[in-house]
């Protein structure tokens, strides 16, 4: 990774990343979504689109011949094989996209949002670990409203991502999300705080 200080944000699905991510952003912090990359190389012309067809068919295609995100992601949390295969197309390119932004960042630290950081191995790779951490019941509640999607496929989707007890031995900080966090905002000011003070050490 480049010199500016890397935090990587990590947490389960469902977990609020992408709330806590907008609170940085607001202090001005830059943001880097590896969930937004992970979309934009699947793009038709994009660096993954042909090798993702190849492999699972042109049946995973819209009628607009865009890659149905639904589909694929029904077809590789029914089959480990199908999985990892997509992961072996996608992963290298949104870790080198992750490098490149990185590198154009001019702020002493960037958020980098990584939901599979400790599935990927890539712990080693960001200078700390931001943790979004949830109860499983509170994930299932959240994440069946805000997708509509089938407690079954959920189930499957949170046995292929790290365990919670796995996400907190890598976790640098931690932010307990099972509420609504009135201070949220607070913990935030000071976590922001000491990664401007944790650059300046990197930097020296």
């Amino acid at each position: 990774m480049p010199q500016v200080l890397t935090i990587a944000l990590t947490g389960g699905i469902g977990t609020g990343k992408t709330s806590v991510a907008s609170i940085f952003k607001s202090l001005g912090v830059p943001i880097i979504d590896s969930d937004i990359i992970s979309k934009e190389i699947m793009l038709p012309g994009k660096p993954c689109f042909k090798d993702i067809v190849n492999e699972f068919g042109e049946e995973i295609l819209t009628n607009k011949e865009t890659i149905d995100r639904n589909k694929l992601r029904n077809i590789i949390f029914n089959n480990d094989k199908a999985r990892i295969k997509l992961e072996n197309i996608t992963h290298p390119v949104i870790f080198k996209n992750i490098d490149i932004q990185a590198s154009l960042i001019n702020y002493p630290y960037c958020l980098v949002i990584v939901p599979l950081l400790i599935e990927t191995k890539s712990v080693k790779y960001f200078d700390k670990v931001l943790l979004v951490d949830v109860l499983e019941k509170i994930q299932f509640e959240r994440v069946t409203k805000r997708d509509c999607i089938s407690p079954a496929l959920l189930g499957k989707i949170i046995k292929t991502q790290a365990t919670r007890s796995e996400r907190l031995k890598y976790a640098d900080d931690i932010i307990e999300n099972n509420n609504e966090i009135v201070n949220l905002n607070e913990y935030i000011n000071i976590l922001h705080k000491k990664y401007l003070t944790l650059s300046k050490e990197k930097s020296t």
